[in-house]
C-alpha cells in the first residue's frame, strides 16, 4: 500500500481529502502544519507528499525547500495544492522542484489522476535502474575510477557544430548522449518566450538519459553545441537493456540521476532565493568544476553572455553588468573572446555560500 503524507492546515480540507485518500486504498499520514510535516516527512519516508502553499509558520516553499536539501527526502514526489487567489504563485513552486500542482477546490479523479500519474512516473525510473526504492547507492571507490566510454565504442560518433542542436524540444527521445569533447548547453523556453538554460555539459558527460529513464518518449528540452562538440549516440533500447544487465552501469546512472535532480533542485531553488550576485558565483563555480570556464588566460570555452543569463535565470544585460562587478573587484577576468576566467576563487565561493 502506498504510503501518501498530506501537510494541509485547513482542518475540513485535510479531513475530507485524507477520506478520499484512504478510499482509494492509500496509507495516509496527515499533518496540521509545515512543521509537523517536515517531521512526519522524514520519520515516515512517504512515496509522494501533498502540501498546501500557504500555511503559518513554515509554508509550502520552505517545507519543499527543507525536504530537497535532504537526502532520505529529495527524491520523494512533492504536489502543491493551492487556491485559485494564490495561483501566480504556483510558478514560484514549480521553479523551486514541485512535481505538480492541484487548484483548490479540486475534484476527486484530479487529485488520483494526479497522485497516480506522479507515482507511476517514480516506479518506471526504479525499474528501468533496477534498484529498491529504499536504497539510495553511493559510488564506492571500485566504481570511481570506471571507463564508461569503453561501454559504448562501438556506437556512432557524431561531430555537432557551433550551434548545432544535438535534439529539440518535443523530438522523440532516441539516444542518450556521451560527449567526449566539447560543451553542449540544454534550455527550456518560458510562457513569455525567455530561454532558461537548464544545464552546461562538456567531456565525460551524459545528457538525454533522463527523458529514457523517465519513459519519456519525446525530449522535454533542446540540447545545442555552444562549442564544437563531439558525442557518441547510445540507441534508446541499447542503453535501457544495458542498465537492466549490468550492474555496474545500473549503479553508476543510479547514483548519477540522483546527482543530477539533486543539483536542479538546489539550482531551482537559488533562482527562487537567491540575488544574482550569488547565482553568479554559483555558476561561476559550477562551470569551472566543470571545466568549461578556467583559472588561467586564453583557456576555456567561449560563453555567450546570452547563455549565461538563461542559466542563472536572468537578463542578458543584468548578467553582463554583475560580470562586470566582479571584474572591478578583481574577482575575474575577461579572457578572448567570450572566455571567462576566475581570479579568487575562495571570494567567489564566499559569495555563493554567504553573501
Amino acid at each position: 500500500m502506498k504510503k501518501i503524507l498530506l501537510i494541509e492546515d485547513n482542518r475540513y480540507v485535510r479531513e475530507t481529502t485524507a477520506d478520499i485518500l484512504e478510499f482509494a486504498n492509500y496509507d495516509v499520514i496527515t499533518a496540521e502544519d509545515g512543521y509537523v510535516g517536515v517531521r512526519k516527512a522524514e520519520e515516515h519516508l512517504p512515496d509522494l507528499i501533498l502540501c498546501d502553499i500557504l500555511m503559518p509558520a513554515l509554508d509550502g516553499y520552505e517545507v519543499l525547500r527543507i525536504l530537497s536539501e535532504n537526502v532520505e527526502t529529495n527524491h520523494i514526489p512533492f504536489i502543491f495544492l493551492t487556491s485559485k487567489t494564490e495561483k501566480d504563485d504556483v510558478r514560484k513552486g514549480m521553479i523551486l522542484g514541485a512535481d505538480d500542482y492541484l487548484l483548490k477546490p479540486f475534484e476527486e479523479h484530479e487529485l488520483l489522476e494526479s497522485i497516480e500519474s506522479r507515482l507511476r512516473k517514480k516506479e518506471v525510473l526504479i525499474n528501468r535502474l533496477s534498484i529498491s526504492p529504499d536504497i539510495t547507492p553511493d559510488l564506492d571507490d571500485s566504481l570511481r575510477d570506471v571507463n564508461l566510454e569503453k561501454y559504448f565504442v562501438k556506437y556512432r560518433t557524431k561531430l555537432y557544430n557551433l550551434k548545432q542542436d544535438l535534439f529539440t524540444d518535443g523530438s522523440k527521445a532516441s539516444y542518450v548522449y556521451y560527449i567526449k569533447n566539447g560543451v553542449v548547453k540544454t534550455y527550456k523556453y518560458t510562457e513569455s518566450g525567455k530561454e532558461f538554460v537548464t544545464g552546461m555539459y562538456t567531456s565525460g558527460e551524459f545528457i538525454g538519459q533522463l527523458s529514457l529513464l523517465a519513459d519519456e518518449s519525446y525530449n522535454t528540452e533542446t540540447a545545442t553545441a555552444i562549442a564544437d562538440a563531439r558525442t557518441i549516440e547510445i540507441p534508446r533500447t541499447d542503453f535501457i537493456d544495458l542498465m537492466r544487465k549490468d550492474k555496474v552501469i545500473s549503479k553508476i546512472f543510479t547514483k548519477m540521476v540522483s546527482n543530477e535532480l539533486m543539483k536542479e533542485r538546489r539550482r531551482n531553488m537559488s533562482m527562487a532565493f537567491a540575488s544574482v550576485r550569488q547565482r553568479t558565483a554559483k555558476a561561476l563555480l559550477e562551470l569551472y568544476n566543470k571545466g568549461i570556464v578556467k583559472d588561467v588566460a586564453n583557456s576555456g570555452t567561449d560563453i555567450p553572455r546570452e547563455d549565461f543569463a538563461g542559466f542563472i535565470g536572468t537578463a542578458t544585460e543584468t548578467a553582463i553588468r554583475m560580470l562586470h562587478k566582479l571584474k572591478d573587484e578583481g574577482l575575474i577576468a575577461m579572457g578572448p573572446g567570450r572566455k571567462l576566467i576566475l581570479l579568487n576563487k575562495t571570494r567567489l565561493r564566499e559569495i555563493a555560500n554567504f553573501q
